[in-house]
């Protein structure tokens, strides 16, 4: 498999889990309810997130906007991740962990998206071009 390929099964992946969350945050599903309102951000940080999650998902399939939403994901789900080890804990409503796999899986995904696609950020673009000769 090509380096191209990987990075769009990275890109596609990323966007998938981003996007299947949307519908238990914007139908107010009650583990989204729960999570957000353990982290005191309910019900404006839980739209707030999936209109941010929406944007990312959909940037990271457009090739020209994939690094900024890899970037936004990053964000995010930076967040999502110090939430789950800060106040949330590992596993939520015995889950299993699954939503902190998920979140540090996009976390991993999105570093690598972001890295790949270095050279198309406005401005570190040039700076990685004189770092490689």
């Amino acid at each position: 498999m090509n380096k191209n390929t990987f990075l769009w099964i990275a890109q596609i992946a990323t966007a998938a889990i981003l996007l299947q969350t949307l519908y238990f945050k914007f139908s107010a599903a009650p583990e989204s309810v729960y999570i957000f309102t353990q982290v005191g951000m309910e019900p404006y940080g839980r739209i707030g997130i999936g209109v941010l999650e929406l944007i990312s998902g959909i940037l990271l399939l457009v090739p020209r906007w994939a690094w900024a939403g890899a970037l936004l994901a990053l964000g995010i789900i930076s967040g999502a991740v110090m939430m789950h080890i800060a106040i949330l804990g590992i596993e939520v409503q015995g889950d299993g962990g699954k939503l902190f796999g998920l979140a540090v899986a996009v976390w991993v995904l999105s570093a690598f998206i972001l890295w790949m696609r270095r050279s198309q950020i406005p401005y570190l673009s040039q700076f990685f071009a004189k770092v490689a000769h």
